[in-house]
């Protein structure tokens, strides 16, 4: 009998393991995704106050990159510019941010959110179902082990922001 709950202790542990790993790899696909949006996604004008501001990517809930995001930008710049990862736990933070990541601790204030976002040009990615038809921006969808991309081009267009059509080739359009 112990040898037999050894072993379910084990294969718990190590299932525990392996979904740690493909949690880990998920969101080093995302903090990628999101890093990589900086290039392919262009903010009006004023977003910038000036040349040498730095770009924020925001995340506001709980923060399920781990380092993976911090690790992502970490030494790199986009036009002279470097970026910070802010953690925020309100949506009034957001303001200084060019991309929002909101996470799924908050799935049940994402429209409020989203509503109280709509006219600022702030790219915003969720990862919960219905994260774009919400008037979300971006939304992270796992699809057979694979992170796709659902995006909200009249959302994009409220906030003022030209998304490149080559991320727009990898991604599912989503109509509200």
């Amino acid at each position: 009998m112990a040898f037999l709950i050894a072993r379910v202790l084990i294969l718990e542990v190590l299932l525990a393991a392996v979904v740690h790993g493909q949690e880990l790899d998920e969101y080093q696909v995302k903090a990628a995704f999101l890093y990589n949006f900086v290039k392919f996604v262009e903010w009006p004008p004023q977003t910038f106050k000036n040349p040498t501001d730095r770009i924020a990517i925001c995340i506001l809930g709980q923060d399920p990159f781990g380092g993976a995001l911090d690790d992502a930008v970490k030494g790199k710049t986009f036009e002279g510019r470097t970026f910070v990862v802010p953690r925020i736990s309100d949506v009034r933070e957001a303001s200084g941010c060019q991309i929002l990541f909101v996470s799924a601790s908050e799935s049940k204030r994402a429209r409020a959110v989203l509503v109280e976002l709509k006219a600022s040009s702030i790219l915003t990615v969720g990862e919960t179902e219905g994260f774009t038809t919400e008037g979300g921006v971006i939304n992270f969808k796992l699809e057979e082990g694979r992170v796709r991309l659902r995006v909200n081009v009249e959302a994009a267009e409220r906030a003022k922001l030209r998304i490149s059509s080559k991320l727009l080739s990898l991604a599912q359009i989503v109509k509200k």
